[in-house]
């Protein structure tokens, strides 16, 4: 077990790029907690732990001639490996593609997971899996022992089991797996900078693609969404629907031992911090309400409206350190070029969230 040099000392070291679903400031507080000994002691191994580094670019396989290899496909090419509760990746390939279901539930639902992202890249988008050239998606389960995490690594999707006290198995929960494929996305396209305004970017971009993920999957319209990110990872003893909430930030979970989630809805809110990379798990709760309420306004499936508008702005040439206002500004002209209906309703999302100004009120002063 850790002691409590170990964990101050893993604590103090910088915060990978793209660290994982659950956020340092979550697992830190976790790992204090009294009342959850042995999800404590998980949060602390960790922590301690991290996660390997994080490539920054996918890689593409190379022919014997030295010719790029990227086979377009309209299927996806799934290969999920078990770690076997160490901290070696990949691990032993357990299913491929065209592999039957096998007995571990957490391979099939890793293996599913995939298939329902490269669905919505595809059926929203055209997109081919996560660099649109038809990239494999690989996956690797039972990470680490009682990992409390998932993280995408640049080139892997990697899930912890959990801890079993506070989380259950992080192959549970599509929006999870969205998520961290949606970094992969954002890996090929923007590229945006992991702090302050870009990272937090970056990380509601990643929720938008796990709520479209778990939207798509079930058939699901903007209104019948419950915009929860992470929903079904809490276990009982948890006071806490998920780790976020894209339609109310703030309100995901409020428990005696892991405190309230941070998240604010509003730039008046906005968290001035060092900590997590300058706020990127918290203050995404800015854009990601004002996706939300974006498209609830414009109803039916998110994927075909906001969803629609999001993507064009992520891939339509936006800089790799772009602020609040410059996606949103990017969001609008993407969203006028399909109509003033649409323009209209991305506009006042905004501008719900304080990120951009009502030009009524200005005009009024």
């Amino acid at each position: 077990m850790s002691t409590a040099a170990e964990f101050r000392t893993a604590a103090a070291t910088p915060a990978p790029t793209c660290p994982g679903i659950v956020p340092g400031y979550l697992l830190a507080r976790l790992a204090h907690s009294e009342r959850y000994t042995h999800a404590a002691r998980a949060a602390r191994q960790t922590l301690i732990a991290g996660r390997p580094a994080f490539h920054s670019t996918l890689e593409l396989s190379i022919d014997e001639n030295g010719a790029l290899v990227a086979e377009v496909s309209p299927a996806p090419t799934r290969t999920i490996s078990d770690a076997q509760n160490t901290e070696k990746l990949p691990g032993i390939i357990v299913r491929g593609e065209d592999d039957e279901p096998v007995a571990d539930a957490t391979v099939n639902e890793a293996f599913d997971g995939l298939g329902a992202t490269f669905a919505l890249l595809l059926d929203a988008f055209d997109r081919n899996s996560l660099d649109g050239l038809g990239a494999p998606l690989n996956a690797t389960v039972h990470y680490g022992e009682d990992y409390d995490n998932a993280f995408w690594d640049g080139t892997r999707m990697v899930f912890g089991d959990g801890d079993g006290e506070v989380f259950g198995s992080f192959t549970r929960s599509i929006s999870v797996i969205g998520h961290e494929l949606g970094h992969g996305v954002i890996q090929s396209t923007a590229g945006l900078v992991y702090r302050d305004q870009s990272g937090a970017l970056n990380e509601s971009i990643a929720d938008v693609l796990g709520a479209l993920t778990e939207q798509h999957a079930l058939g699901q319209s903007a209104e019948q969404a419950s915009w929860l990110i992470g929903e079904g990872l809490f276990t009982d003893q948890v006071q806490g629907r998920a780790l976020r909430s894209m339609l109310e930030p703030g309100t995901a979970y409020d428990d005696d031992e892991l405190g309230k989630d941070p998240q604010p809805a509003h730039m008046r809110d906005y968290v001035q911090t060092t900590e997590d990379n300058g706020g990127v798990h918290i203050n995404s709760g800015i854009p990601n309400r004002a996706f939300a309420l974006a498209a609830r306004a414009l109803g039916g499936p998110a994927w075909e409206g906001a969803g629609l508008v999001w993507y064009r702005a992520l891939t339509g040439g936006l800089s790799s350190t772009a602020g609040f206002t410059e996606f949103a500004d990017e969001t609008v002209t993407a969203a006028a070029a399909i109509g003033a209906s649409v323009e209209s309703a991305v506009r006042e999302a905004w501008i719900a969230v304080g990120v951009i100004e009502d030009a009524r009120v200005r005009e009024r002063r």
